[in-house]
C-alpha cells in the first residue's frame, strides 16, 4: 500500500526547485520498494528528472539551481506494473498457490545511477561488481520500462548475467487526481501490463514441464537460475484479461499492425487522443486459414485461404500453413494433426472375410473333385487324358487357392516371401500341367500306326516332363529375385485418409513382370496347342475345354495388370487375390466342371462300349 500512497501525493506536488551546494545527496534520494513472493520481478523506472540552471535570479556564483520534474507517464506505467503483479495473485488459473513478487528500483538519467541500480538487483549492494550480499536471488525478470535508452544501458550488464529483459487492457485509474493524471491507459503502461502477464505465463509453462507447481500446503521457496525461463519467454503467446492475443515469436508474429491516433485539440490547452477503431486492412484469419498478400496493398491487407489437404494452421494469422507427419492427418477443420490408424487387409474385414471365405471354400471343392476322380479313377472319363496329369493340376490348384490365404493378414516378412514364390510356382505347375495335358491330346490323336516315334514319346511319358522343366526355369527366376531385391514390409499412407496401410512391397517390380510374364508365355502355348486340336476327334472333347481355360487365364491376368497399378493399399492386394482365386477357378471350372458333370449326372456315358462309339463315330467326322 505503501507505492499506491506514495505516488498519490507525489501526484500532487508541482515541480520543485532546489537549491544544493551539493547534489550528491539528493541522487541519494532514490527510491527503491519491494514486496516479497514465491517469484519476484525486478522493475527499473525513472520517476522523475532534474534540469540545472545556473547563473539566474542573482544567486551566489558557485550555487547551482536545479528543478525534479516528475514524469507522470511513468508514475502510470509503475502502476501498471504493481496492477498486473496483484491482479495475477488474484488469478487461481495461473500460477496457481505461487505468489508474485515485485523490486522496483528508481534511478536518475545517468549511466552510473541505472548500472548501480542494476547491481543492487542482481547483488544486493551497488559497490562491488560480483559480490553477492544475498544467498539467494528469487528474482526471475527484469521489466526495464519502455525507454530504449534504459534497455541499451541496463541490458549488457542483465546479459551478462543471463537475466530475462525487453518484454516489449484498460485497467481503472479514476481514484487518481484528474488534474495530474491521463485516465487512459497508454501505449507504454498497457506494454509493461502486457510483459508482467508475459513473465507471468512463462513461470506457468516452466513450472508445468518441470512439475514444480506445488499444492497449497508445500508451498515454499522457488529458487531457479534466470536463463531457464528465456526458452519459455521467448515462445510465449497468450491472451489477456482485456482479450487481446499476445505473441513474444517473432518468427510467427510477422504482420504489421498499426493504431492511427486522432488528437482533438480544445479551447484553453485542452486536448484529446483518439484511437481508430480498426488497426488492420483484413480481420484476423482463424485457425484452419492461412494469409494470402493481397497485390498491390500494404502488407495487412490479406486474404484469408483454407489450408490445403493434409496442412494445419493451428494459430490466428499464419503465413502459412504446417503440413502433417507422415503418419498424421488433419483434421476436418485443419487445426490439428491427429494420429493414423494402422490397417491392413485383415480376416476381419469384410473384404477379407469374403476373399479368404471364397479361397477356403474353392479349395474344399477342388478337394472334391480330386475324391471324386480317385473313387471313379477306373472309368473312362478319367482315364482318358491322363489320370496322373489331372491329380496333378487338382493338386496345383488347391495349392494356388490356399496360397491366396498369404495375402490376407497382418504381412511380415516371411509372407511377403511367400507370397510370391508360392504364387508363382504353384501357378507354373497349373499352367505346365494344362500345356501337358494339351500335348498328350495332340498326340494321342497323331498316333495311327504302331511303332511311330510319336507313340514312342507318348507311351514313355515325355509330355509329363514339360512340368518339372517349366517349374525349374521359374524356381530359378524367383531365386534370382529372392536373392537380389526381395519383398519386404513397406507402408502406404497416402491411399487412405487417416490411415496407414502395411502392405509387402515386390521389391523388384521387374522380376514381378519377369515371373507374370513367364506364366503368361506358358498360358499361351497352352491356348495355341489347344486352339489347334480343338477339332480332333476327342470322345469328351477335352481340348475345346483346355481351350476355354487357357482363355479365361489369359483373360484375367491381362485385365489384372492395368487395374492392379491404377490401385493402392488394401484394394491393391485385394486386386492380387482376386486375379488368384478367379484365375484358378478358370482353370478348375472349364476343365473339370464338364467331367463332374458326366460321372455325377450322366453316368451311363462314362462307361466304355459309349465311349468307344463316340470315338468311333468322331473319327468318322474326322475323315
Amino acid at each position: 500500500m505503501f507505492p499506491v500512497i506514495f505516488v498519490l501525493l507525489v501526484l500532487q506536488l508541482p515541480p520543485f526547485v532546489y537549491n544544493f551546494t551539493n547534489e550528491a545527496c539528493l541522487s541519494r534520494r532514490g527510491t527503491s520498494v519491494r514486496r516479497d513472493g514465491d517469484v519476484v520481478i525486478g522493475g527499473f523506472f525513472s520517476l522523475y528528472y532534474i534540469m540545472y540552471y545556473t547563473a539566474v535570479l542573482d544567486l551566489q556564483p558557485g550555487k547551482d539551481v536545479f528543478t525534479i520534474q516528475y514524469m507522470l507517464n511513468t508514475y502510470q506505467s509503475f502502476l501498471a506494473f504493481i496492477f498486473a503483479i496483484e491482479e495475477i495473485n488474484k488469478n487461481p488459473h495461473l500460477l496457481p498457490n505461487i505468489s508474485l513478487g515485485y523490486e522496483f528500483h528508481n534511478f536518475l538519467y545517468s549511466h552510473w545511477k541505472m548500472l548501480e541500480s542494476s547491481l543492487i538487483l542482481l547483488m544486493g549492494q551497488g559497490e562491488f561488481p560480483n559480490y553477492t550480499c544475498r544467498r539467494d536471488s528469487k528474482c526471475a525478470a527484469v521489466l526495464t520500462g519502455t525507454a530504449w535508452a534504459t534497455s541499451a544501458h541496463i541490458g549488457p550488464l542483465l546479459e551478462l548475467y543471463k537475466f530475462p529483459q525487453n518484454c516489449a487492457p484498460n485497467i481503472s485509474l479514476a481514484w487518481l487526481p484528474v488534474n495530474r493524471f491521463d485516465m487512459a491507459l497508454s501505449d507504454r503502461s498497457y506494454n509493461i501490463y502486457n510483459a508482467v502477464y508475459a513473465v507471468a505465463h512463462a513461470l506457468h509453462e516452466m513450472f508445468l514441464q518441470q512439475g514444480q507447481i506445488p499444492p497449497m500446503e508445500q508451498r515454499g521457496e522457488m529458487v531457479f537460475p534466470p536463463w531457464q525461463l528465456h526458452p519459455f519467454l521467448k515462445n510465449t503467446r497468450f491472451r489477456n484479461p482485456a482479450g487481446d492475443q499476445l505473441n513474444l515469436d517473432d518468427k510467427r508474429k510477422r504482420d504489421m499492425q498499426y493504431d492511427i491516433i486522432n488528437f482533438w485539440n480544445f479551447p484553453e490547452g485542452l486536448r484529446r487522443k483518439v484511437k481508430s477503431p480498426h488497426s488492420m486492412c483484413s480481420e484476423s484469419c482463424r485457425p484452419g486459414f492461412r494469409k494470402t498478400p493481397q497485390e498491390g496493398k500494404p502488407a495487412c491487407c490479406f486474404d484469408c485461404t483454407p489450408c490445403s489437404e493434409n496442412e494445419i494452421a493451428n494459430d490466428t494469422d499464419m503465413e502459412t500453413c504446417v503440413k502433417c507427419p507422415s503418419h498424421q492427418y488433419a483434421n476436418t477443420q485443419r487445426t490439428h494433426c491427429l494420429q493414423k490408424t494402422v490397417t491392413f487387409l485383415a480376416y476381419e474385414d469384410p473384404l477379407g472375410k469374403v476373399l479368404a471365405g471364397s479361397a477356403l471354400s474353392l479349395t474344399v471343392l477342388t478337394a472334391a473333385v480330386l475324391g471324386l476322380f480317385v473313387k471313379h479313377r477306373d472309368t473312362p472319363i478319367v482315364k482318358a487324358n491322363n489320370r496322373g496329369l489331372s491329380y496333378t493340376l487338382l493338386g496345383a490348384l488347391t495349392f494356388c487357392f490356399l496360397c491366396s490365404l498369404l495375402f490376407i493378414g497382418r504381412p511380415n516378412t516371411a509372407t511377403c516371401v511367400l507370397q510370391q514364390t508360392t504364387f508363382g510356382v504353384g501357378f507354373t505347375v497349373a499352367v505346365s500341367t494344362v500345356l501337358a495335358k494339351t500335348l498328350t491330346v495332340v498326340l494321342a490323336f497323331k498316333v495311327t500306326a504302331p511303332g511311330r516315334r510319336v507313340r514312342q514319346l507318348l507311351l514313355s511319358g515325355a509330355p509329363n516332363s514339360i512340368i518339372p522343366i517349366c517349374c525349374l526355369l521359374q524356381i530359378t527366376l524367383c531365386g534370382i529375385w529372392m536373392g537380389t531385391n526381395p519383398p519386404f514390409i513397406d507402408t502406404d499412407t497416402q491411399s487412405e485418409h487417416g490411415h496407414i496401410i502395411i502392405v509387402c512391397n515386390k521389391g523388384s517390380l521387374a522380376a514381378f513382370h519377369c515371373v507374370l510374364g513367364y506364366l503368361g508365355s506358358l498360358a499361351l502355348g497352352s491356348f495355341t496347342v489347344a486352339f489347334l486340336a480343338r477339332n480332333l476327334p476327342d470322345a469328351f472333347n477335352e481340348a475345346k475345354f483346355l481351350t476355354f481355360s487357357t482363355v479365361v487365364f489369359c483373360s484375367v491376368w491381362l485385365t489384372f495388370l492395368p487395374v492392379y497399378h491404377s490401385t493402392k493399399g488394401k484394394l491393391m492386394v485385394a486386386m492380387e487375390v482376386f486375379s488368384i482365386l478367379a484365375s484358378s477357378a478358370g482353370l478348375l471350372g472349364c476343365i473339370f466342371v464338364p467331367k463332374c458333370y458326366v460321372i455325377l449326372l450322366r453316368p451311363e456315358r462314362n462307361s466304355l462300349p459309349k465311349f468307344r462309339d463316340k470315338t468311333r463315330s468322331g473319327r468318322e467326322k474326322s475323315s
